[in-house]
């Protein structure tokens, strides 16, 4: 969706927010300011977790909570279940802090970082053979940065998606 063809969504008490939405420009509008955005692997050893509690307490698990759980399971590309519940949380974090904290200056002596979504966007993305070019095309956003810059970017989930899997 280009900026032109966005428009204001009216706020929950009627007003109309002054910022448009435009993922591409990394602009969500208010109701997406000081969230914390979780990739799919993160949001599925979330649901792992709260599914054996539930199971521990003898109760059911609601059909929105299992389809939920079947989506990220299905667009989970970070598992192993050789490993630890917490070392998997651990690695999961590790990258997310690591991204997060992702700082590169401009030629103008700009510092750039990545968004929380870029962020989560990527942890749902990569594979071990993604391509600055791939990155560039799903998440418009990044092109922002120099193809080295994002070669680091993938490099670091590279790196974590091997550890995580073998």
């Amino acid at each position: 969706m280009d900026s032109a063809a966005a428009t204001p969504k009216p706020a929950a008490d009627g007003s109309t927010p002054t910022a448009v939405e435009n993922a591409a420009e990394l602009s969500f509008g208010l109701d997406f300011e000081d969230i914390q955005i979780l990739s799919n692997a993160q949001v599925a050893v979330y649901l792992q977790v709260s599914a054996r509690s539930a199971v521990n307490r003898d109760e059911e698990l609601h059909e929105v909570y299992r389809k939920t759980q079947k989506y990220v399971d299905r667009f989970n590309n970070m598992t192993n279940n050789e490993k630890e519940h917490q070392e998997l949380v651990d690695e999961l974090d590790n990258l997310q802090d690591a991204l997060t904290t992702f700082r590169k200056e401009t030629e103008e002596g700009e510092e750039m970082e990545l968004h929380g979504s870029e962020v989560a966007a990527l942890m749902n993305l990569v594979a071990t053979d993604t391509l600055v070019e791939e990155a560039t095309a799903l998440i418009p956003s990044l092109s922002r940065f120099s193809e080295a810059a994002i070669d680091e970017i993938l490099d670091l989930i590279r790196n974590t998606m091997i550890r995580i899997v073998s």
